[in-house]
């Protein structure tokens, strides 16, 4: 029984003569006409369709043509979604997890980590310098992006002016499956440094639950506290979940 082949990448950088797909090194010179005919009916039915016309498996496909340009990549699309389970989490997942799946390489990652970040900053740039408590919505969207699917917790605060317009977020740690270190004197002091007149903290779950921890609830109201002696308000505190957020205004811990 012959050996399946193996996928072969692209070599960096990813941008061939012809703007359309990258430079693959040992590969054949022509695409096979069965690979080509299939990657043009699918470009096809993505531009007359849009994103709603092909499933998720797809999707990785197109992405996967640029870095894997000489090969079926439609095996590799369907590993990664077995791997992570849906799209969202294969183009969020930290490089090294990708790596571990067979035919991932370089730029693979590299073409999926584009996307993640394309799609958080398109997502950011309809928060930022905007009064947030009137974008709420666009702030959740965005928040989601950016942290839904991240497999640690991560904490970010949203530093606003009096107006309550957004003038920086930033993330301030980083930690495990179900905990991240947050010290209430370095949140306020960087609010301080911005001049911020309120904040909004935000925070991730992984397990996919938002539900809050006594740990959450209790430095949530250290930082209120040390927030209220300076004259900074404290709007909210944001859980995301995998497909939910728990809002600690609008559940009563505020």
């Amino acid at each position: 029984m012959s050996k399946p082949r193996a996928f072969h990448e692209a070599a960096l950088p990813l941008f061939a003569a012809d703007g359309d797909e990258a430079v693959g090194q040992a590969l054949p010179d022509r695409l096979p006409s069965y690979i080509a005919d299939h990657r043009k009916r699918l470009r096809t039915r993505f531009m007359e369709g849009g994103a709603t016309a092909i499933p998720d498996y797809e999707l990785l496909e197109l992405l996967l043509f640029r870095a894997i340009p000489r090969q079926d990549v439609k095996p590799l699309a369907r590993a990664l979604l077995d791997e992570f389970g849906d799209f969202n989490r294969v183009v969020t997942a930290v490089p090294a997890r990708l790596m571990m799946v067979k035919g991932v390489g370089e730029a693979v990652v590299q073409e999926l980590k584009i996307v993640e970040a394309a799609a958080q900053r398109m997502m950011r740039a309809r928060v930022m310098n905007r009064p947030l408590l009137s974008s709420w919505d666009a702030l959740l969207d965005y928040c989601h992006t950016a942290m839904a699917h991240r497999e640690t917790e991560q904490f970010r605060i949203l530093f606003l002016d009096r107006k309550n317009v957004l003038i920086a977020d930033e993330e301030q740690a980083k930690g495990t499956v179900d905990h991240v270190p947050v010290y209430p004197r370095e949140v306020v002091k960087r609010g301080l440094e911005l001049n911020a007149s309120a904040l909004i903290l935000v925070h991730n779950h992984p397990s996919g639950d938002p539900t809050p921890s006594q740990a959450d609830i209790t430095m949530t109201l250290q930082v209120q506290e040390a927030a209220q002696v300076l004259g900074i308000t404290l709007h909210d505190h944001l859980i995301i979940g995998k497909s939910r957020e728990l809002s600690f205004r609008a559940a009563g811990y505020l």
